[in-house]
């Protein structure tokens, strides 16, 4: 937890789960940035009277630094409402000051100020502002903030084409702000999300079926290379059972897994709204009405009872917005093999250098290599 030094106060702030060994803050300079100048520091303090919107909040530090005006927040992350109720509540905030809303929720209906955090997605930002934009209206106060290795000229293009004419502001500590000025009348086309896309032929159980992406999630517009390896090595098993894809996005793997065996019962889970969105309309659309399945959002498999998994079939992220961490990867290995029943297994691929077998051996106390090429390598674990 850190002290984020604020013109309207201190917050004692933290990324979600809280880890005192985890250094990396939860805001950074763009956050400072904006805050700044909606206070005015620069210039003439915003008007925050009517309804604020806050999209993208990486961990609730603005809705935070924001409570006094009763906020909503719109995100895609599980992971960025908890830790934005967790913040609200280290610095007395009453929970139910912000609204927090999902990226899958209705928006409010009049939007005044619209605070936007950059995503590192260009394709999520493309959908958020079509969703929003007959939301805003000409004395709409809209500003965007990001890191500068996060604001592209693509980014603006982007503000400009769906809500009208924008500027950037000069750069402060590597940050930048982006305004914009709504045009309502500005003819605009309707969001191209989400998006389908057919299958290679060499892939198993899902060759040449359809898989269904919406706006931000991984591999949009084709099947990546590793998730192809994957699907081409996994386990054959039949029987009744339950089967977890874990960090599932467009739900591809599970969908495999209960094509191969469709008596066994797929839990489709990931911290991302328009990931299990997505995967359960590639389920739906490639998989018979009779095979059970569910989906759900949450934080990983926090809350699967304990031994009552057969199997996890796990494709990993290093890295949390702009940071490169093992931190969600070792947190997967250890919910999965509480969740795991005795003799469960786990299958992980990932890139053969980020060592995940030496993991897996201390938390498993074995790992074996059940397939692999020059970049990656899929890996079996035990839980005995």
């Amino acid at each position: 937890m850190n002290r984020f030094t604020t013109s309207r106060g201190g917050f004692d702030l933290a990324r979600f789960p809280d880890d005192p060994r985890d250094m990396l803050r939860a805001w950074d300079a763009a956050d400072e940035y904006l805050l700044r100048h909606l206070d005015g520091i620069d210039g003439r303090p915003a008007d925050l009277s009517g309804t604020v919107v806050v999209v993208g909040d990486r961990w609730g530090a603005l809705v935070t630094a924001l409570a006094d005006h009763r906020p909503v927040q719109i995100t895609d992350s599980f992971l960025t409402q908890e830790a934005t109720r967790a913040n609200l509540g280290r610095n007395g905030v009453d929970a139910d000051t912000v609204r927090l809303l999902s990226s899958r929720d209705t928006p409010p209906d009049r939007i005044d100020v619209l605070l936007i955090r950059v995503p590192k997605s260009l394709a999520l930002l493309e959908d958020q502002l079509h969703r929003l934009a007959s939301r805003v209206h000409e004395g709409t106060v809209v500003i965007g903030a990001g890191m500068v290795t996060e604001i592209h000229t693509s980014t603006l293009r982007l503000f400009e084409q769906v809500l009208g004419p924008t500027w950037t502001s000069l750069a402060a500590k590597k940050a930048r702000l982006i305004f914009c000025s709504p045009n309502p009348r500005l003819a605009r086309a309707t969001s191209p999300w989400p998006r389908d896309y057919a299958l290679p032929t060499d892939v198993g159980p899902v060759s040449g079926l359809t898989v269904t992406n919406h706006a931000g999630v991984f591999c949009a517009d084709r099947l990546d290379i590793g998730t192809r390896f994957f699907l081409q090595n996994l386990p054959r098993r039949r029987g009744p059972e339950r089967i977890v894809d874990l960090g599932c996005g467009n739900g591809v793997i599970g969908t495999a897994a209960a094509l191969a065996n469709p008596e066994a019962e797929v839990v489709f889970i990931d911290e991302s709204y328009q990931a299990v969105a997505s995967a359960e309309a590639t389920f739906r659309t490639n998989v018979a009405a009779d095979v059970t399945a569910r989906f759900v959002v949450g934080d990983g498999l926090s809350d699967v009872p304990a031994g009552t998994v057969d199997l996890v079939l796990n494709n990993p992220p290093f890295h949390t917005h702009q940071a490169t961490t093992d931190a969600t990867a070792w947190r997967m290995f250890t919910g999965s093999r509480a969740a795991l029943c005795r003799g469960g297994e786990l299958w992980v691929i990932g890139n053969r250098h980020l060592g995940y077998h030496l993991k897996l051996r201390r938390l498993f106390g074995n790992c074996e290599v059940v397939a692999s090429n020059p970049k990656f390598v899929i890996l079996r674990a035990v839980k005995s």
